[in-house]
């Protein structure tokens, strides 16, 4: 199978999630337990890979870490647009 990168990058929100996560003082098994809980099959280890751009990040995965994390889709996506429109994305 084709492995899908966009400059090197399998995800847009991994350093988001855990620079968020940590603020609000969540583990990454915390996190994953409360994915679980929207039917989101997750474990600590893949948001362990999604944090260090190792995983890709399904549409469904976006919105629960949007609602586990309490906060909108843009907070997510973080700086990444600036980055993408001034060509320096990684």
């Amino acid at each position: 199978m084709k492995q899908i990168t966009f400059w090197g990058n399998k995800n847009v929100i991994g350093e988001q999630i855990a620079s968020i996560r940590q603020k609000k003082n969540m583990s990454q098994s915390e996190l994953a337990a409360k994915m679980q809980l929207l039917n989101i099959n997750i474990d600590q280890q893949m948001i362990s890979k999604i944090e260090k751009n190792q995983r890709q990040v399904t549409d469904y995965e976006f919105i629960g870490f949007s609602l586990c994390l309490n906060v909108s889709l843009n907070e997510l996506i973080g700086d990444f647009k600036n980055k993408f429109i001034q060509g320096s994305v990684n």
